[in-house]
């Protein structure tokens, strides 16, 4: 794959009923309706964007195999996150199974739903998330900042495996605070294995009175700490349709990365996640 080619490397479908999506509250009334390939592929385009990552939005057997369905279908779909289970007697026979499409770039735990914080450092969990190298598969470590701690202790276990923090860690953008979020993200870059994506921020801010300059601290601090060679962009469409249009995050992560070299912003806008999630 060409790295100029852009890509979202994180965004999501679903067909909603509130049964399933029970995260998505009454309040978040734009969110409550179908999102399908239909409908990002014309806001991909009028980014100029040509390719994305789906990932998981509800963790069963059945959306995984939905997901991968649709990026056969769709040619724009390079790749999946999906959700397979990490912990049971049937991890590995689930991995091999789903692995054999090439278009299962990674698997993905809804960590920060976990009544336990340090559900992550689990021998059960471990056990799964060691198996993923023999299978080829990314794991993306979705976290609120307080996990962030552990989160280093968790990557330290498994130093050969490819890790892809979403959404900054969720910082505390809204409420301004930077700190121990920095400290902690500036640790876990010293990381080599671990990536960030440039997704997700929109929605720790404000949702209705935002500013590119809200972000920006907090975005400086990922290209600073990780480098824009471990950084990618995403969407989080349609979740940032909670605080904007998706031409408008686009626009807003090249603001921020605008002082980047063309090279630099090339990789971040898909060069990144064409290497990681091994996109074709």
């Amino acid at each position: 794959m060409p790295e100029t080619l852009k890509i979202d490397a994180h965004q999501h479908f679903w067909k909603y009923n509130p049964g399933e999506y029970g995260w998505i509250g009454p309040q978040d009334r734009v969110l409550r309706r179908d999102f399908l390939p239909a409908d990002l592929q014309p806001e991909l385009m009028s980014s100029g964007i040509q390719g994305a990552v789906s990932v998981q939005a509800r963790q069963s057997l059945e959306e995984t195999r939905w997901l991968l369905e649709l990026a056969h279908q769709y040619t724009f779909i390079k790749g999946v996150v999906g959700w397979v289970p990490l912990i049971g007697p049937d991890v590995e026979k689930h991995l091999e199974l789903f692995s054999a499409d090439r278009k299962l770039k990674g698997v993905r735990h809804v960590l920060h739903d976990e009544a336990d914080d340090n559900y992550m450092l689990r021998g059960d969990f471990n056990a799964g998330i060691h198996l993923l190298r023999k299978f080829n598969l990314v794991y993306d470590v979705l976290i609120f900042e307080r996990h962030l701690p552990q989160t280093i202790e968790f990557v330290d276990a498994h130093p050969g495996q490819t890790f892809v923090v979403d959404h900054l860690a969720k910082p505390k953008i809204k409420a301004r605070i930077t700190e121990p979020w920095r400290k902690h993200i500036q640790a876990l870059a010293r990381r080599p294995h671990v990536y960030c994506k440039l997704s997700g921020a929109v929605t720790e801010a404000n949702h209705q009175d935002w500013q590119t300059g809200d972000l920006r601290p907090y975005v400086d601090t990922i290209l600073e700490s990780f480098g824009p060679q471990r950084v990618m962009f995403g969407s989080d469409w349609p979740v940032c349709l909670l605080a904007c249009d998706y031409r408008r995050w686009s626009t807003t992560v090249q603001d921020l990365t605008g002082g980047l070299s063309a090279t630099e912003q090339a990789a971040i806008m898909g060069g990144v996640a064409a290497g990681v999630y091994g996109l074709e």
